[in-house]
């Protein structure tokens, strides 16, 4: 499923709150804002994690222990199940892109064994999992690793 089409749900949408139309409309006056004070005022109101001039509760704790977020490699995912969209036998980057399987981005891409494959493929990707490539190698395909990382470690692993 698409944001472009996603049914209205009859109840879902409301017309917007019309403020400043007289007393009568139950929005007049104020405005919904109150007297005065800060959050009546434009451009007013506190930030997040503001307690009111005391310590905050995100400064009190301390920062402890090592955070990858930074320097971790993430993956696009790709299914098997997903493979059967592709025309020919080679399986790689820019053909996962346009078959709309993968954005154009820097992030490597990973291919799972969820599904099953019909043909022969020739898949090139920065990781498999094992069940993806027993899958594939069993329907007579072949897996190509493309990152240099995970090739050291495969020529390791093989040498072992």
């Amino acid at each position: 499923m698409n944001l472009d089409n996603i049914p209205t749900i009859k109840g879902a949408t409301h017309s917007t709150k019309r403020l400043g139309r007289g007393h009568g409309s139950g929005h007049g006056k104020t405005s919904g804002k109150g007297h005065k004070g800060q959050k009546a005022r434009s451009g007013g109101g506190i930030r997040i994690g503001f307690e009111g001039g005391q310590m905050p509760l995100y400064r009190k704790l301390p920062r402890r222990g090592f955070n990858n977020y930074n320097f971790r490699t993430s993956y696009q995912v790709v299914n098997l199940a997903e493979l059967s969209k592709i025309e020919g036998d080679l399986v790689n980057r820019s053909v996962l892109i346009e078959a709309g399987l993968v954005r154009d981005n820097k992030q490597g891409i990973k291919v799972l064994g969820d599904g099953n494959v019909e043909k022969a493929f020739t898949v090139e990707a920065d990781k498999v999992s094992a069940s993806a490539r027993a899958k594939i190698e069993a329907a007579g395909g072949k897996v190509v690793i493309t990152n240099a990382k995970a090739e050291v470690t495969e020529t390791e692993a093989d040498s072992e």
